[in-house]
């Protein structure tokens, strides 16, 4: 007599065996997501040095919005929802926009030329952590809470 179908001992091992694949699989997923924000955000902050640089190079002081310089989204605080539009005012690079635990840098700028970013302490988020290592190892930003000055104007630059 043949079989039409399969015994349940054979259902429970197939469900076994998804299961571990799984449990296998699902850490990988979010360590990748992890990884991707990292890159994101390191790339993020390389971007808003590299614009500012070019900004004020080519124009000698900073406009009214950080729209103008950059198209990387930057908010008003740490952990805070809204678009910054004042340049001369501190602005933040974050990992997310939930709590302040995901306020990773803070930009701020003088009317000399000078860009200031700081890697905030209380950037926890792992996104932030492995984004201000990253940053650390480019010379983009110092150790947490400590200031990296990146000077774009001077005496002896010439138009």
């Amino acid at each position: 007599m043949k079989r039409a179908g399969f015994t349940m001992i054979e259902l429970i091992f197939v469900i076994v065996i998804l299961g571990i694949l799984a449990a296998v699989a699902i850490p990988k997923l979010a360590a990748t997501r992890t990884d991707a924000g990292v890159s994101k955000m390191s790339s993020n902050i390389a971007t808003v040095v590299s614009d500012a640089g070019a900004y004020w190079t080519a124009n000698g002081a900073w406009p009214t919005n950080w729209s103008d310089v950059t198209n990387v989204s930057l908010q008003t605080a740490a952990g805070g929802t809204t678009q910054s539009t004042v340049i001369t005012a501190s602005a933040f690079l974050n990992a997310g926009t939930t709590n302040a635990n995901q306020g990773c840098f803070q930009l701020d700028t003088t009317t000399d030329g000078n860009l200031t970013v700081t890697a905030l302490a209380a950037g926890t988020d792992p996104v932030c952590v492995g984004a201000k290592a990253a940053a650390l190892k480019n010379n983009i930003s110092a150790a947490d809470g400590t200031a990296k000055v990146h000077s774009f104007g001077g005496t002896s630059v010439t138009y």
